[in-house]
């Protein structure tokens, strides 16, 4: 009798080449303990497959609709460690071959790309034609199109432009019974299944897998320039407001914690970072502007541009990243903008030295990073102080022993009825990604 493991991936090899179809002992280690962080730990699964086609796709997925497999949607992995544990897993599905570009409207500003495509590598194609994605995602020399989308990881840009789901113009998915559904379209104006385009956005491949999305581009700035405020925190309250209120254009206002703003090198106390892009007399002004403020205010003043500022942005975003350590934890968080000060203040008070924030300004979602897997208290108490903020907090990467320690998610409002009744009409067998998302889903 040929055992559960080496049956599933025989069938999966039936309608992939067998190059295809990795057996999970067959896995490089490394490979295998990334993976491993994004399932219960009394999971494995039988092997990891890799469809070059939407076609493929499709037919993996009626396959484990047919035999009940439960299936782990992944583009390149990199956030695959985000929110709950999976349980049960027999198959891991990334999509990292599907990476073709399917259409780029340069006239009409859309791309329609596969769901495997990765950031780094779109960017540069569009830049030939001065256009670009205008998100900034964790991890963006391996995150994928569809990845970013699943996660509705944006970043610093979305003061200007929005939130993935304000990016996305169409989506095509693979449904639990192996159908390939589409909302939405390839032009600006059709917002036909705009609900249906917000509901996967960030739904951690819960409801189905997406295998091409269409995006919004805009057109790549001719100029730009950050400007760093470092200082009391009653000083950087008010110079936040002052920003936020004025006629200033920026496309990036983050807030940093003091931890941050110290591990940078940026100077003492909490700080205020924010991007100007746009033609250059533009940015000169705006930047000269908020440096006034900055002054009036007593605050340590300074500006970045070219290579200094790039390369700013860049420790910024990695100081942020949790898998630089094995014992790290990064959390999201959601607060009222006008306590994204408070709450950076508290997380210094709670966290002594060992946790950094930073909080975008315009919309109070944020990251938080702690040091220690031990500091589970730490993070109870950050939520507990979201939560009286009309907030929340999330735990995206953390070792397993801690997610099993605490629920992840942390949910208390009242719509958990109504995600369970949306995952029972998408998956109506639960094979997506189970128990990954909020209340078990």
């Amino acid at each position: 009798m040929i055992p559960q493991t080496k049956a599933i991936a025989q069938t999966l090899q039936s309608i992939l080449s067998p190059a295809a179809v990795c057996e999970w002992e067959n896995i490089e280690i490394f490979q295998q303990k990334h993976l491993s962080k994004s399932v219960s730990a009394d999971t494995t699964p039988t092997c990891i497959v890799y469809p070059n086609t939407q076609a493929e796709l499709a037919q993996i997925i009626a396959c484990a609709h047919q035999q009940r497999w439960r299936v782990l949607p992944c583009g390149n992995g990199s956030k695959l460690s985000w929110g709950g544990l999976a349980k049960g897993i027999d198959v891991v599905i990334s999509t990292e071959r599907l990476n073709r570009v399917i259409e780029h409207a340069v006239g009409d500003l859309t791309i329609t790309l596969e769901a495997g495509a990765k950031f780094a590598d779109i960017q540069p194609i569009l830049a030939k034609a001065g256009q670009f994605i205008a998100i900034d995602p964790t991890y963006p020399q391996t995150a994928t199109i569809g990845g970013i989308v699943a996660t509705a990881d944006a970043g610093s840009l979305r003061q200007r432009y929005g939130g993935v789901r304000d990016m996305l113009l169409g989506i095509s998915f693979v449904r639990y019974d192996g159908e390939i559904a589409k909302a939405g379209g390839r032009v600006v104006k059709n917002v036909a299944g705009y609900d249906l385009m917000k509901l996967f956005t960030g739904s951690f491949g819960t409801l189905g897998i997406i295998s091409q999305v269409t995006f919004r581009l805009y057109p790549l700035p001719e100029a730009s320039q950050t400007v760093v405020l470092t200082g009391t925190p009653d000083a950087i309250a008010q110079a936040t407001k002052t920003l936020l209120a004025s006629a200033l254009t920026p496309t990036a206002v983050d807030l940093l914690s003091t931890q941050l703003v110290a591990n940078l090198g940026l100077g003492k106390g909490m700080g205020l970072v924010s991007r100007f892009q746009s033609v250059t007399e533009s940015v000169r002004e705006q930047s000269n502007r908020l440096l006034e403020v900055g002054e009036k205010l007593s605050l340590q003043c300074s500006s970045y541009a070219g290579n200094d500022e790039a390369n700013l942005w860049q420790q910024l975003q990695q100081s942020m990243q949790a898998s630089a350590t094995e014992s790290a934890i990064a959390c999201k968080i959601g607060v009222l903008p006008t306590a994204a000060v408070a709450t950076l203040f508290q997380l210094d008070k709670i966290a002594s030295g060992q946790g950094m924030g930073l909080i975008h300004a315009g919309s109070g979602l944020g990251v938080l990073r702690f040091e220690s897997e031990n500091a589970i208290d730490d993070v109870k108490k950050m939520r507990s102080h979201c939560q009286s903020h009309s907030g929340f907090l999330t735990v995206l990467e953390a070792p397993i022993s801690f997610k099993q320690k605490l629920d992840v998610w942390g949910y208390s409002g009242n719509a958990l009825d109504l995600m369970q009744r949306i995952k029972q009409q998408f998956d109506p067998k639960n094979i997506f990604s189970p128990h990954r998302f909020v209340g078990g889903i």
